[in-house]
């Protein structure tokens, strides 16, 4: 396995550290050895096929490299020629993670501030959750869809809409300040030590809880949060606030939570302002975080402008509530269209095309719970006259202009008027013949996506099968 500090050019752990923690993990050994296999779970998480997962889902995901620069290609030959010092040093309490490396992440409502731990941080977090998904999965509320094994956000919204139709038509939005940030170590490793009985995890798990942060050379502790970017971190933020699903879930309230979006639903605006200010005291009390009061709200379900989940929200029309995309998501997405297909960007259109491929396939494959039919067919016409327009900008010249319409059966009169027009792009790109020459048959052939049609075979293939 990789790991920084046994690279060349790195300095080695204080002798002094190792002693301590090798006095340590004798007692541990012992008490795991009077336990029996109650104990056996870290031997279980070190396993060739466990971690050979993981690092197969590691390299899957990609991902920057954290602070010792490696790669997660280049962690292959270094994880066959280092496996078991490695190994070793986890078994004896020797192995210390490094602090993640911290990056920002733009967003249009602000910065987002991201953690990249090293791929053998990732590694071995990747197969802890292995083991202790099996352990907290049939512990979780079934309201909680966030990062679990064949649960979505698409599931998260559909079953929103179904307590839509069933009369809870308020729902309190709860905004949790920072929450992957304000995880009380104390408090999640208790949670931890109900399920788990092999303390060296636990030992493990807080190792990497109190890593640390790497920001332009400078370190900083970590007293609170989850490992930040690492895949240990979303099953540990279900653990967390899996006990307000269930405290609420004992009261009968009807929660929908993914990872730290959350939903509260009642049946009156009454019932709601009264379940927001439990909540409030539930979370900011027991679980001591912090809601964002701005943020935090009452609203009515079909109030498009202001409820708001996963990127969705609902309407209602006569045949009853119905999922829609919400209109800041429809914004973002046409905005990113926008940007692939710029005309200034020097690219063979068929390149631009398959960007534009990529993308609309992914946005699809989240959005296809939502009713957008009427969206999409006017992006599609939206899209296709962008592409006209690219494709002349491309033809650049008039006697170029005027030679690809006579090929493309536009008469010679027509080919020379429309070659030497002083017209805008966008305009001409909107015209007749335009739409005559460059035909959608002809945008089709070139590799333009029918994503309208794609939809359709979603929606069928996913709801409807």
């Amino acid at each position: 396995m990789l790991k920084a500090e046994y690279r060349k050019g790195y300095l080695q752990r204080n002798s002094v550290e190792r002693k301590e923690y090798a006095g340590a993990q004798s007692t541990s050994t012992r008490e795991s050895k009077e336990r029996g296999g109650a104990s056996d779970l870290l031997e279980h998480i070190l396993e060739r096929g466990n971690l050979n997962q993981a690092y197969k889902r590691v390299k899957r995901n990609h991902g920057a490299p954290g602070i010792d620069g490696m790669t997660v290609e280049e962690a292959s030959s270094w994880i066959k020629e280092h496996r078991d010092e490695l190994l070793q040093s986890i078994r004896e309490g020797h192995y210390k993670p490094s602090p993640v490396r911290r990056k920002e992440i733009p967003k249009p409502n602000g910065g987002v501030r991201m953690g990249i731990p090293t791929v053998i941080d990732r590694v071995i977090q990747q197969a802890i959750a292995q083991k202790l998904q099996s352990i907290f999965e049939p512990l979780f509320s079934d309201g909680s869809y966030g990062y679990r094994p064949k649960r979505s956000a698409q599931q998260a919204i559909l079953r929103v809409k179904e307590y839509a139709e069933q009369g809870y038509s308020h729902a309190v939005e709860i905004d949790l300040s920072k929450y992957f940030d304000t995880l009380n170590h104390e408090r999640l490793l208790n949670l931890l030590r109900k399920h788990i009985q092999d303390r060296r995890v636990i030992l493990l798990v807080k190792k990497y809880l109190k890593s640390g942060v790497m920001e332009g050379g400078v370190f900083s502790r970590t007293e609170d949060g989850s490992p930040q970017g690492g895949p240990l971190s979303p099953l540990l933020a279900n653990i967390y606030l899996n006990e307000f699903d269930q405290e609420m879930e004992s009261r009968g309230v009807k929660v929908i939570r993914y990872a730290d979006d959350i939903v509260v639903l009642a049946r009156s605006k009454r019932a709601a302002e009264r379940l927001l200010e439990s909540s409030r005291r539930y979370l900011e009390g027991r679980l001591q975080l912090r809601l964002n009061v701005q943020k935090s709200k009452v609203v009515s379900v079909l109030a498009r402008k202001h409820f708001k989940f996963l990127g969705f929200c609902l309407g209602k029309n006569g045949k009853g509530i119905y999922i829609r995309a919400h209109r800041d998501s429809l914004v973002k997405a046409k905005r990113k269209l926008k940007q692939l297909t710029r005309r200034n960007q020097g690219r063979n259109v068929r390149k631009v095309m398959e960007n534009v491929k990529i993308y609309i396939r992914g946005w699809l494959g989240y959005y296809y719970v939502a009713d957008i039919k009427r969206t999409l067919q006017s992006w599609s016409e939206w899209l296709r006259r962008r592409f006209r327009m690219y494709i002349w900008k491309q033809w650049k010249k008039p006697r170029t202009r005027v030679k690809n319409l006579k090929k493309l059966s536009i008469s010679d009169w027509q080919a020379y008027q429309w070659g030497n027009t002083r017209l805008g792009y966008w305009r001409i790109a909107g015209s007749a013949v335009l739409s005559c020459s460059i035909t959608n048959k002809r945008l089709a052939q070139a590799g333009y996506y029918d994503f309208p049609s794609q939809y359709e075979q979603l929606r069928s293939k996913h709801l409807c099968g």
